[in-house]
C-alpha cells in the first residue's frame, strides 16, 4: 500500500523547508534508511531518511521548491501501484496554500497570541518547543534532561530524551548558547508546541518570556547572529567520553548508523566525537581497523565503573498496609487507550488451534547447522504466517466504516516486551523474506526496542501481528487485536506430551496457536482455513522453500 511521506519538520523552530537536492528519482527502488533528499531548514541543510521500502512513486515537491512542513513530500509504495486517490487528496497543492491565505493567518495569529506579539525576545534568545516527533504525536513527556540550566549547548547536543506515543527519542539541539529556562521538567507531559526550553547568551535576563508564552504558537525568535555563534566557542567544546552510556546504549547518529551498517562497522569499536562521545558521520568515515584496540580494551573497565549500585528493597514491616504508586507513562497510556478500543469497538472471536511441531524442530536443527545461521521457532511461525496470508488475504485486511481494505502486502508486527509495556515493530514485506533474514531482522528490531531506538516509523503499517509468549512457558493465551489489524496470533510453548500416531501413543512434541479476529471482517470459517494452512507449512516446513 501507497505511503505519502510529509515535510518532515527537522527543527523546532521550522515551519517550511526547501528541497535542496533529490538523491532518489521516481521509478527507484527505496530501503529503510535510504537518504530520499537534502532539505534545508531554517538553520541548515539536513539529510532526509526515508523510514519506508518501496518505489518512488511521486515527488511533489521538486528541487529549489519551497513548502510548508506536513505538505506532500512524495509518494512510496509498490510498482506500479494506482496513486490517483492519494494525489487527489489535497495533500499534493498545500505547499502553495500559505501564500493565498497569509494575510488570514497573520490575523489569527494576532488575534490568538497577542501577548507574544507584544513581547520581543532579547537579542540571541531561542525558544525551543516541544517537538512533534511522530505523525500522531499529540503529546510529550520528557523522559530525561541531559542538560541542566546554565550548561554551554551547541547545535547537536543532546538536550532531553523525549518519550512520545511511540517511542522514547533523544532530541538534538539546533542552537549554540546557554540553557536559560527549563519549560517542562523530567516526568511531566505536555500537548506538542510547548514551552520545552530557552536558549541564549549566558545571562540574558528572560524574566517575562515563559510568562508571555502558550503552547499552540511560535513564540517570536530571533536567530543567533553570526558573531554570537563565534562568541560562543566553549559550548562546541564538549568532553571526551565514551560513547556507551550507563545503560549499555551506544549513541550514534541515525546517518552515521547507516553508513556503519553499509561498511559492516561494528559502533562499539568506534569513539565518538560529538557531544558525550556520540558517534557521528565522520567517525564512521574516518574509522579504521587500527583505531579498535583502544575503545576495546577500555570497554570492560568503562562498563564496571558505569555499573550503579543494586536499589535497597524497600522495608514493609509485618502487618502494616503498604502501597506504591507508579505513574503512568506515556506509552502505558497510549497502551492502554488503544487496546481498549480495539477490544470494545471490534467483536472478537479466537479459533485454537494444535500443531506438531517435531518436523519443524528436526527442520530448525538442520538449518542452525549452518555457520552464521540462527533461526528460532517463532521465525518459522512469522514466515509461515507471511504465506497463509497470501493465500487467505482476507485475514490481511483492514476495516472501514465504508469498505473492507484487502491488503495484498504482507507486513507482520512483532509484538516486543520492553520495560514500559510493549512495541510492535514491523517486518515489511515479509512474505519476500527468508527465514534468516527474518530472523536477523527480528532480533536486530527486538533489541533497538528495548533500548528504545526504534524510529516511530519503524512500528507502523502492519497488516497482521504475531505475538508469542512461548518463551515464558505460557502454553495458549489470546491477544488483543492489533487495530487497524483485523487478527492476531497468540504462539504458545512448545510442549512434550503423549499424543496418537498411526494409532499409537508416543512422545510428541505440539503447540498451541490462537487467533483472535475480527468478526466485522473475518468469518469463522475464514479464519479456520487460515489456520489449516498454517498449520500445515509449520508442520511441514520444507513447504515454506517451495
Amino acid at each position: 500500500m501507497a505511503i505519502k511521506v510529509t515535510m518532515p519538520r527537522l527543527s523546532d523552530t521550522m515551519t517550511e523547508g526547501t528541497v535542496a537536492t533529490w538523491l532518489k528519482k521516481v521509478g527507484d527502488k527505496i530501503s529503510e534508511g535510504d537518504i530520499l533528499a537534502e532539505i534545508e531548514t531554517d538553520k541548515a541543510t539536513m539529510e532526509f531518511e526515508s523510514f519506508n521500502e518501496g518505489t518512488l512513486l511521486h515527488i511533489g515537491i521538486q528541487a529549489g521548491e519551497t513548502a510548508p512542513v506536513d505538505s506532500l513530500l512524495a509518494i512510496i509504495g509498490n510498482e506500479g501501484e494506482d496513486i490517483s486517490a492519494l494525489l487527489a487528496g489535497g495533500d499534493a497543492p498545500a505547499a502553495e496554500a500559505p501564500k493565498a491565505d497569509a494575510p488570514a493567518a497573520e490575523a489569527k495569529t494576532e488575534t490568538a497570541a497577542p501577548a507574544k506579539a507584544a513581547t520581543e525576545l532579547p537579542k540571541g534568545v531561542v525558544v525551543v518547543t516541544m517537538p512533534r516527533l511522530s505523525d500522531t504525536m499529540t503529546e510529550g513527556t520528557v523522559a530525561t534532561w541531559l542538560k541542566k540550566v546554565g550548561d554551554a549547548v551547541a547545535e547537536g547536543d543532546i538536550l532531553a530524551e523525549i518519550e512520545t506515543d511511540k517511542a522514547t527519542m533523544e532530541f538534538e539541539s539546533f542552537n549554540a548558547g546557554t540553557l536559560l529556562y527549563i519549560g517542562i521538567q523530567e516526568g511531566n507531559t505536555a500537548p506538542v508546541d510547548s514551552l520545552l526550553a530557552i536558549i541564549g547568551p549566558a545571562g540574558t535576563d528572560i524574566s517575562g518570556i515563559a510568562d508571555n508564552y502558550t503552547a499552540g504558537g511560535a513564540a517570536p525568535a530571533s536567530a543567533p547572529t553570526a558573531e554570537e555563534t563565534k562568541a560562543a566557542p566553549a559550548a562546541e567544546k564538549a568532553p571526551e567520553a565514551a560513547n556507551n552510556t550507563s545503560d549499555g546504549r551506544i549513541l550514534a547518529s541515525p546517518l552515521a548508523k547507516k553508513i556503519a551498517s553499509d561498511k559492516g562497522i561494528q559502533l562499539n569499536q568506534v569513539k565518538g566525537s560529538g557531544e558525550n562521545g556520540r558517534i557521528v558521520k565522520s567517525d564512521i568515515e574516518n574509522f579504521t581497523p587500527s583505531a579498535q584496540a583502544q575503545p576495546a580494551a577500555s570497554a570492560p573497565a568503562a562498563k564496571q565503573e558505569a555499573s550503579a549500585p543494586a536499589a535497597p528493597k524497600v522495608f514493609v514491616p509485618a502487618g502494616e498496609v503498604f502501597t506504591e504508586e507508579i505513574k503512568n507513562s506515556q506509552m502505558r497510556k497510549i497502551i492502554a487507550k488503544r487496546l481498549a478500543e480495539s477490544l470494545f469497538t471490534a467483536p472478537h472471536y479466537n479459533l485454537v488451534i494444535e500443531v506438531s511441531m517435531d518436523e519443524a524442530m528436526q527442520a530448525r536443527a538442520a538449518i542452525n547447522s549452518v555457520p552464521d545461521t540462527k533461526v528460532s521457532f517463532n521465525d518459522m511461525v512469522i514466515k509461515a504466517c507471511a504465506l497463509a496470508l497470501k493465500k487467505h488475504p482476507k485475514i490481511n485486511s483492514t476495516w472501514k466504516e465504508d469498505a473492507i481494505i484487502i491488503n495484498h502486502h504482507v507486513n507482520i508486527g512483532v509484538a516486543v516486551a520492553v520495560e514500559d509495556g510493549l512495541v510492535v515493530p514491523v517486518l515489511r514485506f515479509t512474505d519476500a523474506m527468508s527465514l534468516s533474514q527474518i530472523g536477523g531482522s527480528v532480533r536486530d528490531l527486538a533489541g533497538r526496542a528495548k533500548n528504545k531506538k526504534l524510529g516511530p516509523q519503524e512500528m507502523e503499517g502492519s497488516t497482521f501481528t504475531v505475538s508469542n509468549l512461548g518463551m515464558f512457558g505460557i502454553t495458549e493465551f489470546n491477544s488483543i487485536i492489533n487495530q487497524p489489524n483485523s487478527a492476531i496470533l497468540s504462539v504458545g510453548a512448545i510442549v512434550e506430551k503423549p499424543v496418537v500416531k498411526n494409532g499409537q501413543i508416543v512422545v510428541g512434541n505440539t503447540m498451541m496457536l490462537s487467533l483472535a479476529c475480527d468478526h466485522r471482517t473475518i468469518d469463522g470459517a475464514t479464519g479456520a482455513q487460515f489456520l489449516q494452512t498454517l498449520k500445515q507449512y509449520i508442520e511441514s516446513p520444507v513447504t515454506m522453500l517451495a
